[in-house]
């Protein structure tokens, strides 16, 4: 334990040289849209191409433990906390730059929604899908993130990432090896820097008018005013989650304070209090129960960040 609180403390202090904000002992439920998670022992919140490839690398250099944050908004983290670094892609790493009429490229930090509104703004159309999703571009490119008919495949050219030697890789579109929920990335687990996508010209009424009633039908078929990591489980083949959970008669089944959502079984919410237990729980009752009745497998889309390790 000394020996990583000495690890954490060095890049730590690495990150202050370079500019980082750094934060100790803050609880990670503030920084998930879960609103579970205790504390991290260091939070360093990246902000530049430079800090992101000498921090990655040392991490994995002196084998520290680390997360990666974007706005948290795929993550369970145990109540025990997370004893490690937690490196936070956010608004200190957030630009967005435009290469031509219709490509433009992100920082992985950028929010996916001020993404979609800059596509918007340049009367751009292809990324109205994105409106609404609440997690950064870095997020979406793991995850190959997608509603409502489009996915982050579909408008994508090229990503760029650092490997855990800190070296930085050019990935064109074909190496992204992106599919239903998965990517290059959640499979090799470097980091995500930037992302540059292609759209084309659209009219600007138009793709506001698409916007809003993405907007419109998020809120109408979705519990958004609980806390929540979004969809709880991916599409299983042949299937919907959604319609398998309430199938099985689980639609509102509760552990503690955590549910299955009334409004959309596919998502399980934080009514207020719940606990990471309580959320954990309540995701393997429904995987068993839906296996038991149906025979389907569901998997997890939120990823786990326990005691036991990530899952």
């Amino acid at each position: 334990m000394q020996e990583l609180n000495c690890n954490c403390r060095i890049i730590a202090d690495k990150a202050l040289e370079l500019g980082c904000r750094i934060a100790e002992d803050v609880e990670l439920k503030n920084y998930t849209s879960f609103k579970v998670g205790g504390k991290c022992n260091t939070l360093i919140f990246i902000n530049s191409d430079k800090s992101a490839q000498l921090l990655f690398s040392i991490a994995n250099e002196k084998s520290v433990p680390y997360i990666i944050i974007g706005k948290g908004s795929n993550l369970l983290v145990d109540d025990s906390g997370f004893d490690g670094v937690a490196f936070v892609i956010g608004r200190d790493y957030s630009g967005i730059r435009s290469v031509d009429e219709t490509t433009f490229e992100c920082d992985a930090g950028v929010p996916l929604a001020r993404a979609a509104y800059f596509a918007y703004e340049n009367s751009l159309t292809g990324f109205e899908f994105a409106w609404g999703i609440p997690g950064t571009v870095g997020g979406a490119v793991y995850m190959n993130a997608g509603a409502y008919g489009g996915e982050i495949k579909d408008i994508i050219v090229s990503a760029q990432g650092i490997d855990k030697s800190g070296n930085i890789i050019d990935y064109s579109k074909e190496n992204l090896l992106l599919s239903y929920r998965s990517s290059i990335f959640s499979k090799n687990e470097n980091l995500i820097t930037k992302a540059v996508f292609k759209l084309q010209k659209g009219e600007k009424g138009a793709i506001r008018d698409k916007m809003d009633d993405l907007m419109s039908r998020r809120k109408e078929k979705q519990p958004l005013e609980f806390a929540s990591a979004g969809s709880t489980f991916k599409r299983p083949e042949g299937s919907y989650a959604s319609l398998l959970i309430e199938q099985c008669g689980l639609k509102g089944v509760c552990v503690g304070d955590a549910e299955v959502s009334k409004k959309h079984s596919g998502f399980v919410i934080n009514k207020g209090n719940a606990t990471f237990e309580d959320i954990a729980s309540l995701i393997e009752i429904v995987k068993n129960e839906v296996f038991k009745q149906t025979g389907y497998c569901l998997e997890c889309e939120v990823k786990i960040i326990s005691a036991k390790g990530t899952e």
